[in-house]
């Protein structure tokens, strides 16, 4: 029998740090085990403050930012911000890291690169840790407040998995729900945690799966055609493992149809009408979609394959904002679908 994994949801009602709290401690009610903030400063309220608000209105969920980037904070802002955390929620913060992609480009940054993002993850273990550590300043850094927070880090490209699995807790991917891109993704992980001595058991592996709960199989068919096309617009290599093939117009010419991309249109319908030469293998491969109990099926298919899945976090297409969900999937979601999921995978 298959193990249920974690769930948790990065959507949540931003509007206030009082409404994510009580937010976040309706989905705990609702059984759901994170919950996640975007670091996004100039489209969000601060994370830290909207979690500390989060720590204490709830007991069992677990928090924490996703994600996080040292292009628009220092490792050791970031080390203290989430220790602050965790000591109103103890043993339940999570500090989530990754390149940075909207955040850093509104700003006019550029994403980290491997070799930062590796820097300054191991430079943020350290400190968490409670470590001396040498920055070239007349004494050690040492966190005074120090707490042993996980560490986690999102990829998608082979040399971030592969970092990630040299230095992180656990990996959140996002390449789709086909066996061969998770199975490729998983691999460089393992890879990394072995090529580092760690055992790659070792290292927690989240999927994050993008989710079209509805009953409305035209529009949700549509829409996964959409979440198909923004994963090849950003990362095209993600329809070689399974051997599927772009047969239509350059993807960039076609995205000057949509605004800002097919993962994020404001009429995620008619981008799907844009990218309809997308098979149907294509369509099924990337996104959830469906009642209910179609993504249940489709979910379990997942979690049977030959590698243990930590954490799901099904992120709800589409997502407005700064309410970032359908209040109602929360509920639905914790209700219709996991406990079906759970009965699949118990009976094998």
């Amino acid at each position: 029998m298959t193990s249920l994994p974690a769930f948790g949801l990065n959507r949540f009602d931003y509007t206030s740090p009082q409404a994510f709290a009580a937010d976040v401690k309706r989905a705990e009610d609702f059984g759901w085990d994170y919950a996640f903030i975007p670091s996004s400063p100039l489209l969000l309220q601060d994370p830290y403050v909207n979690l500390a608000f989060a720590a204490v209105a709830t007991n069992r969920i677990h928090l924490g930012p996703l994600i996080e980037t040292p292009m628009m904070r220092n490792p050791a802002v970031m080390a203290s911000s989430i220790a602050t955390v965790d000591a109103l929620a103890p043993g339940r913060a999570l500090l989530g890291y990754g390149v940075g992609d909207t955040a850093v480009r509104l700003m006019g940054k550029r994403p980290s690169r491997v070799a930062e993002l590796e820097e300054a993850t191991v430079l943020t273990r350290r400190l968490l840790d409670g470590e001396d550590v040498d920055v070239g300043a007349a004494r050690p850094a040492k966190l005074r407040h120090a707490r042993p927070v996980p560490l986690w880090i999102a990829a998608g490209g082979p040399r971030t998995l592969r970092m990630s699995g040299r230095v992180a807790d656990g990996v959140f991917i996002r390449v789709g729900r086909h066996e061969a891109n998770l199975k490729t993704a998983i691999d460089a992980v393992r890879a990394g945690a072995t090529e580092a001595g760690r055992n790659p058991d070792d290292v927690k592996i989240a999927i994050i799966l993008h989710t079209i709960l509805t009953d409305d199989m035209e529009r949700a068919a549509l829409m996964s055609r959409a979440m198909a096309a923004g994963f090849y617009e950003y990362t095209p290599a993600l329809f070689d493992p399974p051997g599927f093939t772009w047969d239509g117009p350059d993807v960039h010419e076609l995205k000057k149809q949509v605004w800002p991309d097919f993962h994020h249109a404001a009429d995620l319908e008619a981008a799907g009408r844009i990218v309809s030469f997308l098979s149907d293998e294509i369509t099924e491969s990337f996104a959830l979609y469906g009642p209910p109990a179609m993504i249940a099926k489709q979910l379990s298919a997942v979690l049977k394959l030959d590698y243990k899945i930590d954490m799901v976090i099904p992120h709800p297409v589409p997502a407005p904002v700064p309410r970032g969900a359908d209040p109602s999937y929360i509920e639905r979601f914790a209700t219709e679908v996991i406990p079906a999921v759970k009965a699949a995978l118990s009976a094998g």
